[in-house]
């Protein structure tokens, strides 16, 4: 099975193409330009360059959420675009499974950890067993020191990911908890990872496929308290 992947949840963007589970290519770019700029063209020079077509494709897959609202919202509409147009089926996966996949060499549990701004971060936790992340947790934004008395409860170090590696590897080690940061290379959000989280899931037609965001945006928060809505 041939996947074409896509990650835009954060500042990095990234498309990557998977072959029965081996990585064939990916490009990544983290610059200042949107996301709507980046991604079909990576996509469209990566598969010249492998000398594939979208026809190729058998599954299109994407990062649906949580990250940013508009990252999400970017990728999640590409890839809706593009399979429509393609007939293609696609697959949503969460972000937080997709970064999990970067622990894999390192086993044991592993705590993506995405800034979700006011001392929170969007987090699951997970453990490698056979081969692949298991989730010990759903997807949640949770306060930092909520996490840190579950982690706490695991009596294990745990592997952080994700932009919010360092935000809570400074609140982990001042509460005296064990953990320990992902080097640059394995940090941030990847396609592979999303190509990955993808391959057990249930293809769905692009008109099945949503955002997940978790939590409203803060626009709307911000709306919900001038207004007195809890």
């Amino acid at each position: 099975m041939l996947i074409l992947a896509f990650e835009s949840s954060a500042k990095a963007a990234s498309v990557a193409l998977l072959k029965d589970g081996e990585l064939i290519s990916q490009y990544s770019q983290c610059t200042a330009l949107t996301h709507s700029r980046t991604l079909l063209p990576m996509a469209e020079d990566m598969l010249k360059n492998a000398e594939l077509s979208i026809k190729d494709v058998d599954v299109i897959a994407i990062a649906h959420g949580p990250g940013s609202f508009t990252g999400i919202r970017i990728g999640v509409s590409t890839v809706k675009g593009l399979a429509w147009a393609s007939d293609k089926p696609c697959v949503g996966v969460s972000t937080l499974e997709a970064m999990a996949w970067h622990g894999l060499s390192v086993g044991g549990y592993i705590c993506p950890v995405m800034d979700a701004r006011r001392s929170q971060v969007y987090n699951a936790i997970f453990k490698i067993e056979d081969g692949r992340p298991m989730r010990v947790t759903e997807d949640r934004p949770i306060a930092l020191s909520e996490l840190a008395e579950e982690v706490r409860a695991l009596n294990a170090p745990v592997f952080l990911v994700g932009d919010g590696t360092e935000l809570t590897r400074k609140y982990f080690e001042s509460a005296g908890i064990a953990c320990v940061a992902a080097p640059e290379n394995l940090r941030w959000q990847s396609a592979w990872g999303v190509a990955m989280a993808a391959m057990d899931k249930e293809p769905v037609s692009s008109a099945e496929l949503m955002c997940v965001y978790l939590r409203l945006s803060q626009a709307e928060r911000e709306r919900q308290e001038r207004l007195g809505i809890k």
